[in-house]
């Protein structure tokens, strides 16, 4: 039986309640990646709901706990979308890249990638090979190169090509706020002097737990995060950090990644989402 599965058998009274056992499942809960203030909302609304009403009891509360904010990936009003995906190396940052350039390009869509993350030479070439797979165009410098500097000429290469999208990788290095702001920082603005950026997208790991929020409160301070992507999310109740994500900082999950295959990626629908945990 699933979490969700216990905390509904208790309120219909198919397994016996005693206070012990609702800590229990708190504890799940929290041990689940929900945090400790979802936890205890789940847990108020379930002791206090009608047995019929179970299932719409804890759905409620996971519902209220989602982002409102637009799951879209916002479009630019004249020329090229730009598109930074950020995150901590060993998220799958760049394969989501790949990912989501395979998406969009799926739907008739030009797009241009650009391997931002110089300091790692696999993460280059691993930019590379995916954009010799999928036969899409990727921009990249010399060994070491400046990021702002690919992310420049990426924008231009989009431009030239009239590309409906421009993903820029960039670098997962995370050694303090104050550098994450500066290297991001820096990117930006090279972009913005050719386009705007319409979105920056963080890729969090799912299996981090708890450790995903710290990194998502870590990059939200650091620059305008407009959208996550979660990778390793299978619906089980280790999802719950996509939850915690929501409700703690209000931004919105645009797409979510379950494996290696590039097809193994999807807009995040929380009304297929909030079902499974159940």
């Amino acid at each position: 039986m699933g979490l969700f599965g216990k905390i509904i058998a208790k309120i219909t009274g198919a397994v016996h309640t005693s206070s012990a056992g609702w800590d229990e499942l708190e504890i799940s809960l929290l041990e689940s990646d929900l945090g400790p203030a979802l936890s205890a909302e789940i847990i108020s609304a379930a002791r206090s709901a009608r047995a019929e009403n179970a299932s719409e009891a804890i759905i409620s509360v996971l519902r209220a706990a989602l982002s409102r904010k637009n799951r879209e990936i916002l479009q630019s009003q004249s020329g090229p979308t730009v598109i930074l995906v950020v995150g901590v190396n060993g998220t799958g940052k760049t394969t989501s890249v790949a990912k989501l350039a395979h998406y969009l390009s799926e739907k008739e869509r030009t797009v241009v990638m650009a391997a931002g993350d110089t300091f790692r030479a696999a993460a280059v070439d691993q930019l590379r090979t995916w954009g010799e797979r999928l036969d899409i165009e990727v921009v990249h410098g010399a060994d070491k190169a400046d990021p702002a500097s690919v992310a420049f000429d990426a924008v231009q290469q989009g431009l030239a090509r009239k590309a409906d999208y421009i993903i820029i990788d960039t670098a997962g290095r995370l050694h303090n706020k104050s550098d994450l702001i500066s290297e991001l920082g820096k990117v930006k603005r090279v972009i913005e002097k050719v386009l705007p950026v319409q979105e920056i997208l963080l890729v969090i790991d799912a299996t981090t737990g708890q450790n995903g929020l710290v990194q998502a409160k870590v990059f939200a301070e650091a620059v305008d995060v407009s959208g996550i992507i979660v990778t390793k999310l299978d619906g089980s109740a280790r999802g719950g950090i996509a939850l915690a994500i929501e409700k703690g900082l209000d931004i919105p999950i645009k797409f979510v990644g379950n494996g290696e295959a590039v097809t193994d990626f999807a807009p995040f629908d929380p009304e297929i989402y909030l079902p499974t945990l159940l």
